[in-house]
C-alpha cells in the first residue's frame, strides 16, 4: 500500500514563483530580470523568436536559501522548422546570476545545478542517445560543458524526452 500526504510545512514561495496570468507587461515581471529577446505577456514568457542566432533569459532576482525545495517547469518549444530549434534551453540554479555565455545562454564554469533541454538534433560529436534530450550538470567552477559531445562527459544522467512541436505543454519536476 503507497500513501501519500501533503506536506503541511510545503508553501509556494511567490517571490521565487512564475504562474498564468503572468504580472507586468511587455520585458518585466516583478522579481525578475530578462535578458535578451525574452518576452512577456499574460498568457507566456517567450525566451526567443523562431529566427537564428537569438537568446533570452529570465532569472529571478531574490536569493534562493532554502534547503530543500522543488520546482515545477513547464514549457513548450516550436518552430517553423520540422527538426531545428535552435540549441536548447536550461534551468539554471547557480551562484552567478545573469552572466550571458555559451552554455544554453549562461556562462561556462558555472557554479551550481544546470538541467539542460538539448534541442538540436543534429548531434555534435559520439553519443548513444537520441535528441531532444535533458541532462543534469553539477558543476563547482571547475568543469567546462562540452559542446562536441552534447555535454555526455560531465552529465550525471539524462534521458530522451520528445517535447518539439508538441500540442501541449512538457512538464518538468526539479
Amino acid at each position: 500500500l503507497l500513501k501519500a500526504e501533503w506536506n503541511t510545512k510545503d508553501f509556494q514561495k511567490r517571490e521565487h514563483s512564475l504562474s498564468k496570468p503572468y504580472q507586468g507587461s511587455g520585458f518585466g515581471v516583478p522579481n525578475w530580470d530578462f535578458q535578451g529577446s525574452t518576452m512577456v505577456t499574460s498568457k507566456h514568457i517567450r525566451l526567443t523568436p523562431d529566427q537564428k542566432s537569438k537568446q533570452g533569459a529570465l532569472w529571478n532576482k531574490i536569493p534562493f536559501r532554502v534547503r530543500n525545495w522543488e520546482v515545477q517547469v513547464n514549457f513548450k518549444v516550436s518552430g517553423t522548422t520540422r527538426d531545428l530549434f535552435g540549441d536548447g534551453f536550461a534551468f539554471w540554479y547557480t551562484k552567478e546570476r545573469m552572466e550571458i555565455g555559451p552554455v544554453f545562454g549562461s556562462k561556462d564554469h558555472f557554479s551550481g545545478l544546470a538541467i539542460i533541454a538539448d534541442t538540436y538534433s543534429n548531434h555534435n560529436g559520439p553519443h548513444n542517445h537520441q535528441h531532444p534530450y535533458l541532462s543534469t550538470m553539477v558543476n563547482n567552477g571547475s568543469i567546462s560543458y562540452d559542446h562536441d559531445r552534447d555535454g555526455t562527459h560531465t552529465m550525471l544522467g539524462g534521458c530522451a524526452v520528445q517535447f518539439r512541436n508538441m500540442n501541449h505543454e512538457t512538464w518538468i519536476t526539479i
